[in-house]
């Protein structure tokens, strides 16, 4: 395993000084996985969700700062994603379970033995994926519009699945597509991701990835096999997703016996870029060891 620290930046929450994020860069089996990391504490690790120009900065920036004042923190681009070595298509298959692999991976090689996962979308079916087959390394989940029940592509995931070039107007439609309509995308948030795709190295691992779920039929997995998870889950849905809607994220609770729901008004599939605070708040007060609402 290789380290290099080259990017720190002073992050603060309420003005609040809380530590330094430090931009890293881990051999992870062969694959070079860039990662973010800050705060002290029980590790937690931030998994972004899988749409065009996503990766863990973008997503996870706003609130980061709020769970690296409690924890260790760290947030990495999932294999294909962000900087994260795109690996050569035609020899690597971007399934759910390479996924999964590669977060195993990362744990092993940051000699993470026992950590806390959150996820959004395609990061919570990652999450959920490791929670299923290594359940003494997870302590808790949180699955935040997350995939692992999707069947069916709604309008707005394909947006996402037809993004195939670098387009800024695609990449706008995006945005639009996956946030309530009361949640103004500016065009720094566009820019940043259509930039994030600009490679061709980066858009043929997405057209691999999305052209895998699509042949999937989606990314899912057997409810038996959700059901069997009894690691303790606090499942986030924005009330007005469209990607993953509001009954999936309910069934998702139903099939997970030790978990809480928790429900953000005005908010679509980006509740850690719509709602930051509110979504961070609620999920550090259930990592401490409460419901999402209240301390246990």
């Amino acid at each position: 395993m290789t380290r290099s620290t080259y990017q720190p930046l002073d992050i603060t929450v309420d003005g609040d000084a809380v530590d330094v994020l430090r931009e890293e860069i881990v051999d992870v089996g062969g694959v070079q996985t860039r990662y973010w990391e800050a705060g002290r504490g029980d590790p937690v690790i931030l998994i972004h969700g899988g749409g065009a120009g996503a990766d863990a900065y973008g997503n996870w920036a706003g609130c980061l700062p709020v769970f690296a004042r409690q924890f260790r923190t760290i947030a990495y681009d999932m294999v294909g994603f962000g900087r994260s070595e795109p690996l050569d298509e035609t020899g690597f298959v971007y399934s759910q379970d390479a996924r999964i692999q590669h977060l195993r991976a990362l744990l092993d090689g940051l000699g993470l033995e026992r950590v806390a996962l959150v996820g959004n979308s395609m990061g919570g079916a990652t999450a959920l994926g490791l929670a299923m087959r290594q359940p003494e390394r997870v302590s808790r989940l949180v699955l935040m519009g997350s995939a692992g029940l999707t069947h069916e592509f709604s309008p707005q995931l394909r947006t996402i699945l037809e993004y195939r070039e670098p387009d800024r107007a695609g990449m706008r439609r995006i945005a639009e597509a996956l946030t309530h309509s009361t949640f103004k995308v500016g065009d720094e948030l566009v820019e940043y991701r259509y930039r994030l795709t600009q490679t061709d190295e980066v858009m043929a691992a997405y057209r691999a990835t999305t052209g895998w779920i699509q042949e999937a039929g989606g990314l899912y997995y057997d409810e038996a096999d959700i059901a069997a998870v009894k690691v303790p889950t606090l499942i986030v849905s924005g009330r007005e997703d469209a990607v993953v809607p509001l009954q999936l994220s309910l069934r998702f609770h139903e099939l997970l016996e030790n978990s809480w729901l928790y429900c953000i008004p005005k908010c679509g599939h980006w509740a850690m870029i719509e709602h930051p605070h509110d979504f961070a708040t609620a999920a550090c007060r259930f990592l401490e060891g409460g419901s999402g609402g209240e301390r246990g």
